[in-house]
């Protein structure tokens, strides 16, 4: 509890220290942050679904580091999985209802966790740095997305690159009519308790986290070092898959160049600022969900650049890793 005083407390210092070296307000520039984001039901409404797919691509993103596969190519797993859902309901447009919400999710995870699958596969059969092999992913995901908003997925006659719009039938049901927010909510705690026990309570787990922390001990006690990484990091596509899908058949319900503006690569600072504990990504993507949301409202209200949200991003990731190192060499002299 007291670590996570402590971290919201850097968080917001954090940003305190942002707004002013941007030259803003600081008490102004943090109330008009907390209007568009905290303040009454349809702020916090959209900041709960800022945060969906920054969590469960942070999810997915815990799941691989934890064993000591660093993926960085959440956002063209998250892309593809996307591209393969559109797809499924351009392949059967006649498909209507909760069978078709089920089958286009069903699509974005697997496709997700096969684009993580190429990286795995290069990894383990060809020794090829996955940090390089995921990363030059996103941008093979980033094209294939530009090509099929304008070729096959395009609906006839349509000069806009976008795909058609999925049936309201088949979209995630609204908890509040007048807002955007959206059953697909409801799967965060759920999969976050699914991933922390996983990783906590059972077998494999440990066996995923002996492999992160220490190969050769893992060997040693003849645990299949390659086949853990390969699950790993496709359950890590699939989550950032599923983050994809939940976007798609949650909020926009079509696919367009430019769908995300860049969840996959936010998932990284949201997992490590989350200590890489599913609880602890909870708990940031909601951080990150709100500044997302109220940078909407300071940007037009508080005349702050829109690059506010990734300049916050960065800092509070050096901040974290300076906090982490500082406490790791309190430990090493209290150890001496």
């Amino acid at each position: 509890m007291r670590r996570v005083l402590l971290l919201a407390a850097g968080l917001f210092l954090v940003l305190a220290l942002t707004l002013w070296a941007f030259g803003l307000p600081v008490a102004e520039s943090l109330r008009h942050l907390w209007e568009g984001s905290l303040a009454g039901k349809f702020a916090i409404h959209r900041t709960l679904v800022k945060a969906s797919p920054l969590i469960l691509a942070g999810l997915g993103m815990v799941v691989a580091w934890r064993a000591g596969m660093f993926n960085i190519g959440g956002e063209g797993q998250l892309l593809v999985g996307v591209a393969a859902g559109a797809s499924l309901y351009h392949a059967v447009p006649d498909l209507q209802g909760p069978a078709l919400t089920v089958l286009v999710l069903a699509a974005c995870i697997l496709s997700g966790a096969a684009w993580a699958g190429i990286a795995a596969f290069l990894h383990t059969k060809r020794g090829v740095n996955v940090v390089i092999s995921t990363i030059l992913l996103n941008f093979v995901a980033i094209q294939l997305i530009s090509y099929l908003v304008r070729g096959p997925l395009q609906p006839p006659g349509s000069s806009i690159p976008q795909t058609a719009p999925l049936p309201e039938s088949a979209m995630f049901l609204r908890l509040d009519p007048q807002s955007s927010l959206h059953t697909g909510v409801l799967l965060l705690p759920v999969l976050a308790f699914l991933v922390h026990l996983w990783l906590k309570l059972t077998p494999s787990g440990f066996r995923l986290r002996l492999v992160g922390q220490n190969p050769l001990a893992a060997r040693s006690a003849r645990v299949p070092v390659a086949r853990t990484q390969v699950v790993a990091l496709l359950v890590s596509g699939g989550l950032c898959g599923l983050a994809g899908g939940v976007e798609y058949v949650g909020v926009s319900g079509y696919l367009f160049d430019g769908f995300s503006p860049g969840w996959g690569f936010f998932a990284i600072p949201v997992a490590l600022l989350g200590g890489l504990e599913a609880w602890g990504v909870l708990l940031s993507g909601l951080y990150f969900g709100a500044l997302l949301a109220g940078s909407r409202n300071l940007e037009a209200f508080g005349g702050a650049p829109s690059a506010l949200v990734f300049a916050v991003q960065g800092v509070a990731v050096l901040a974290f890793v300076a906090f982490q190192q500082l406490a790791n060499r309190r430990r090493e002299r209290a150890d001496t």
